[in-house]
């Protein structure tokens, strides 16, 4: 079968786990970036990757995905956020609905990536009655994600793909 792994990324995370994702699938896949010129009707399955941004696929990720059409479809994600949080979970529904017609989502996989600089920036000099201003607990999580994707996530990945293609 031959196949597409596919990413938007803006800090370097979300290309991590493609190429992790491109690991665990057979010769047939080769990887791209959602700025690459492509033909998706050489593909009959792709694995479909960006970043969450305002609980949804990124601006670049989302135009692309509306153009895939009647394909087989694992999506994947980076976000700052949990991977087991409600969020997470909302991110990746919300990315399955930015797909084109007639596509068949497979399965999908989320992992935690470290925040872009910039963002951690804006958000440091919120008011602390604004709903993503730092404290303890966000606090935490962006130091966590701080060294994401990590060994342990990029394997999670590869064993993602393996268990997808296996399973087609």
């Amino acid at each position: 079968m031959k196949g597409a792994v596919i990413y938007s990324s803006k800090t370097g995370n979300t290309k991590k786990v493609a190429e992790a994702i491109l690991e665990g699938c057979n010769e047939k896949f080769k990887i791209y970036s959602v700025n690459d010129d492509l033909d998706l009707a050489d593909f009959e399955f792709i694995f479909m990757g960006y970043w969450v941004d305002k609980g949804t696929a990124d601006k670049k990720a989302l135009e692309f995905m509306q153009d895939i059409c009647h394909k087989k479809v694992a999506i994947f994600a980076t976000l700052g956020a949990y991977p087991n949080s409600d969020h997470a979970k909302k991110s990746l529904e919300a990315g399955a609905k930015c797909l084109g017609e007639g596509c068949s989502v497979i399965d999908n996989f989320i992992c935690q990536g470290a925040i872009d600089p910039k963002l951690m920036e804006w958000m440091n000099k919120l008011p602390e009655d604004h709903p993503h201003a730092p404290d303890e607990e966000r606090i935490k999580r962006w130091k966590d994600a701080s060294t994401r994707p990590d060994k342990n996530d990029l394997n999670k990945a590869t064993e993602f793909a393996k268990n997808v293609l296996k399973n087609i």
